[in-house]
C-alpha cells in the first residue's frame, strides 16, 4: 500500500525480523531535488557494502534518478539497473516503482515522499520529502515513535550540507 502516510492509514509496522532495529532516515529537501541526493545516498550505501532499492512511483523522476546516477557524482559512476529489465538480482542499486528487492537490497530508499507498508522488510530506509509531502512524513514520524524496533532519524539540508536535527 501506498501512502503519504497518517497514523490511520499506515497502521501498525511489522518488521520481518522482530529481533533486528529498523533504522528510518528522514531527508527534508529544501534545496536539491531527490534526483540530486539520491546519488548521494547511493554512494555511501554501496560505500557500506550494502544493495539499495530505490523507489519512485513517478517514471520520469526514476528516469532523473538513473541519469543522475551515471554523472551527478564527478569521475564516477553508480552502477544501477531497472526493475523488469532482467539481471535485477546483480544490481548493486535497482530502481523501481515498488518495494519489491529484486537485488536483495537491505536499504530502500523512497525518492517519491510516499511511504509503504513493504519498507518494513528492510534494514534501513530513506524517505526523501519536499514541502509537498511535509504532512505526511510528520505522521510517518509520529507513526514510528510508537513501533518497537525503530530508530529513527531527521536530516535536514542547512547552507548545502546535510545536518542530523532529530
Amino acid at each position: 500500500m501506498v501512502y503519504g502516510c497518517s497514523t490511520s492509514s499506515c497502521g501498525t509496522i511489522a518488521r520481518a525480523d522482530s529481533g533486528k532495529t529498523m533504522r528510518v532516515d528522514f531527508y527534508q529537501l529544501s534545496r536539491d531535488p531527490a534526483e540530486a541526493v539520491v546519488p548521494l545516498l547511493a554512494r555511501a550505501t554501496i560505500n557500506a557494502g550494502e544493495k539499495l532499492l530505490v523507489v519512485s512511483a513517478d517514471a520520469s523522476q526514476r528516469k532523473r534518478i538513473s541519469e543522475g546516477l551515471w554523472s551527478q557524482i564527478p569521475d564516477s559512476f553508480l552502477a544501477h539497473g531497472h526493475a523488469g529489465e532482467g539481471a535485477e538480482a546483480r544490481q548493486p542499486i535497482l530502481l523501481s516503482d515498488a518495494p519489491e528487492p529484486a537485488n536483495e537490497a537491505g536499504f530502500l530508499l523512497l525518492a517519491d515522499g510516499l511511504w509503504r507498508d513493504e519498507a518494513a522488510g528492510f534494514d534501513r530506509v530513506f524517505l526523501l520529502f519536499g514541502d509537498a509531502e511535509l504532512e505526511g512524513a510528520r505522521e510517518c514520524w509520529r507513526m514510528l515513535d510508537e513501533q518497537e524496533g525503530t530508530e529513527r532519524h531527521f536530516w535536514k539540508q542547512e547552507g548545502g550540507k546535510w545536518r542530523e536535527m532529530g
